[in-house]
């Protein structure tokens, strides 16, 4: 657990620092401690593990002054759990997941948090993958890649994302040209 706790820490920091993360932003994440544990996603859940990686993610987007938005799974339709002041005027649904109808990660977000809600969806800022939970969909356009350090958090692979404004017109043009 020493490990999980330190390597979703770190995935954490590092989003934080290549992603440019600024107070007040929303980070989405997508957990499957199935995969964590080396099996298949959905098979084999487990709420100590998503208990330690959701302490060690959370506390480090709280000490940057960053809200965690923890994706429920396919069953609830991948729905969002966050605290309520982090949405204040989004439509919330009820819900409450559980390990197995939910997920164990946003279980463990739902017990957490001060003043959990769900919402049906989000657009966050920045986003992390553990176990190819499919984070996409809560993502802001445009989406953009992170590499960080780390690949996987246990046996799950780790993806990364953060958004960039879109590009419309002559903009995108210029941009290029900056490039060269």
């Amino acid at each position: 657990m020493d490990e999980l706790r330190a390597q979703a820490a770190q995935a954490a920091r590092e989003l934080i620092e290549k992603a440019k993360l600024k107070q007040g932003q929303i980070v989405v994440v997508g957990c499957s401690t199935s995969e964590i544990c080396g099996s298949r996603i959905g098979s084999d859940s487990r709420p100590e593990v998503a208990e330690t990686v959701f302490q060690a993610i959370d506390s480090t987007l709280r000490e940057a002054g960053i809200y965690l938005a923890a994706q429920c799974c396919e069953h609830l339709n991948r729905a969002i759990i966050v605290e309520r002041e982090a949405v204040p005027n989004a439509d919330i649904v009820n819900v409450v997941p559980q390990p197995k109808a939910g997920g164990s990660f946003a279980t463990a977000a739902y017990h957490s948090f001060r003043d959990p809600v769900a919402l049906e969806g989000i657009r966050a800022d920045a986003g992390l993958d553990i176990g190819g939970t499919l984070i996409g969909m809560h993502l802001k356009q445009v989406a953009v890649p992170v590499r960080l350090s780390l690949d996987h958090i246990g046996s799950a692979i780790l993806l990364a994302a953060r958004v960039r404004p879109k590009f419309i017109g002559g903009v995108r043009a210029i941009y290029d040209q900056e490039l060269l």
